[in-house]
């Protein structure tokens, strides 16, 4: 009877259990499909989630299946742009299929902004890291959070224009956001957003919907791929269940509905090698004989940026002249370079044939990365950058106020949308915002003015603007302060080109180059 008693414990029967092999047990059906296949239920009037950044991990296969399908209209995407005019989500967008669009960014797309602008189309414009934010927490069962981006801003106060007439006149405006404070800062109460469908771009999948996604084409893909009902991965190679080890799963099958086989060509939008982004020689004799060339007003500011970079710094670089500044970087000091579509560690732009379009930067050029790089999504990138992680950040500017509001994304007739900019000046307790800009317009009018007559970026956020002429300190409460001027300039020519009052540092000297 002992004996008996012991083999029926409760203790024996856990172990006898532990011990049978789980190889008896029914392996989970494939999830391969055909794209018709793995679309033929979906409808109309879906909330559509879609991959990519640029051109890098658009699933432009099922994108194409879509279009090819005229019983899904109406419906709204959400992505953090549409691609191109002829690529990615643009595609929806022309036929007519998609009517509304969710995302951060316009860019040079001409379909998507003439369609916007002409009131063919609403648009929800969101900063970018609101916008993985939002799915994320929608992934996670989150209904809304608060976050800083976009105090301030139109964003807060419902001035986005969300639709308009054929005549190009506003009849839609976005809703205000509550505010409210954490800590003795302001945040904006954001809804979540969980999708119908999520249509998200791997390099593998194996047949149990387990994904691993390459270099930086993880971006919004793992993120949207866990906000939505009904999940679709486009996958460039499908493999056996066993194939990519479990610590390299980047989105769990359990997350899956269905895989297709990617039947597209990988596309390059900015190919951007070495060559091309560096500083020649007969530049830098421009410089030094024509100060007030194109090239030596370029070249003088980017020069000048590379002074702000400190030993150790985290650092995030706007599109454009603040991309050229690590050329100059003294090789005494190590500074990591973030960019916002999710690579810490960015290196120098590529040679010829070294370039990938699974890596590029947040302008969607082609780089590679430096030993000890690391990449991830669009999510984990703004918690770095929301988290106060990046030391400094270098941006480009329209305008610029005497207490260092920003305003870079739009102005009156043309609408870029604000990309990842707002997010990155919403903590300049923290992070340093550095503005590179020329002293005046194109028609010689002032950026630096009193308040800023454009949208605002971010309220009092900037620490410094680095001019061709001069550099200014900002002083959130106190104003402007010129502590450096041009050699062939003078304080008295800087006056007649700013807008507002400043100081003069006792300390004033040239713009160190």
């Amino acid at each position: 009877m002992l004996e008996k008693r012991l083999r029926l414990s409760p203790r024996n029967l856990l172990v006898s259990f532990n011990s049978r092999s789980y190889a008896t047990l029914s392996q989970p059906k494939s999830k391969v499909s055909s794209p018709e296949d793995a679309l033929k239920d979906v409808g109309s009037g879906i909330t559509l989630l879609c991959g990519g950044f640029g051109l890098s991990g658009v699933p432009d296969t099922l994108i194409d299946t879509v279009r090819s399908m005229p019983n899904i209209q109406n419906v709204t995407a959400v992505s953090n742009n549409a691609g191109t005019a002829s690529s990615g989500l643009s595609k929806l967008l022309e036929s007519g299929q998609v009517t509304r669009m969710i995302a951060s960014y316009i860019g040079g797309n001409k379909v998507f902004n003439d369609l916007y602008l002409s009131g063919k189309i609403d648009l929800e414009l969101t900063p970018q890291g609101t916008l993985a934010e939002r799915c994320r927490a929608g992934g996670a069962g989150i209904p809304a959070f608060y976050v800083p981006a976009g105090f301030g801003t139109w964003v807060q106060t419902g001035e986005l224009p969300v639709r308009y007439d054929e005549d190009g006149k506003v009849v839609k405006y976005s809703k205000p956001k509550e505010v409210r404070e954490f800590g003795g800062r302001n945040f904006l109460l954001e809804s979540s957003i969980f999708g119908d469908v999520a249509f998200v771009k791997a390099y593998k999948a194996d047949t149990l919907g387990n994904c691993y996604f390459r270099l930086a084409a993880r971006n919004f893909n793992s993120t949207f791929g866990r906000a939505a009902k009904y999940t679709i991965v486009e996958a460039e190679n499908i493999v056996e269940p066993g194939e990519i080890s479990a610590e390299d799963v980047h989105l769990p099958g359990i997350y899956v509905g269905k895989v297709i086989q990617s039947r597209a060509e990988k596309k390059i939008e900015i190919l951007t090698l070495k060559t091309d982004r560096s500083l020649s020689d007969d530049k830098t004799e421009a410089a030094l004989t024509d100060p007030n060339s194109p090239e030596a007003r370029r070249e003088r500011i980017i020069r000048r940026v590379a002074k702000e970079f400190k030993d150790g710094d985290y650092a995030n670089l706007g599109i454009g002249m603040p991309t050229l500044a690590p050329n100059f970087i003294s090789d005494e000091i190590s500074v990591t370079l973030q960019s916002e579509n999710g690579i810490l560690g960015l290196g120098p732009y590529p040679d010829k044939g070294k370039e990938d379009a699974d890596l590029i930067n947040a302008g969607k050029e082609t780089v590679t990365v430096n030993p000890g790089a690391s990449f991830f999504g669009s999510d984990e990138s703004f918690a770095m950058i929301r988290s106060g992680r990046i030391n400094l950040t270098v941006l480009g500017a329209m305008q610029v106020s005497q207490y260092g509001d920003l305003a870079n994304w739009a102005l009156p007739g043309m609408v870029k949308g604000m990309g990842g900019a707002m997010d990155l000046v919403a903590y300049p307790q923290r992070t340093k915002v550095v503005v590179v800009m020329d002293l005046v317009d194109k028609k010689n009018r002032p950026k630096i003015l009193k308040e800023c007559q454009f949208p605002l970026t971010g309220p009092k956020c900037v620490s410094r603007i680095i001019t061709d002429l001069a550099v200014f300190d900002v002083d959130h409460e106190k104003g402007l302060t010129l502590i450096e001027v041009a050699d062939h300039s003078s304080v008295e020519d800087i006056k007649s080109k700013v807008g507002a009052e400043f100081e003069v540092s006792p300390n004033l000297g040239p713009i160190q180059v």
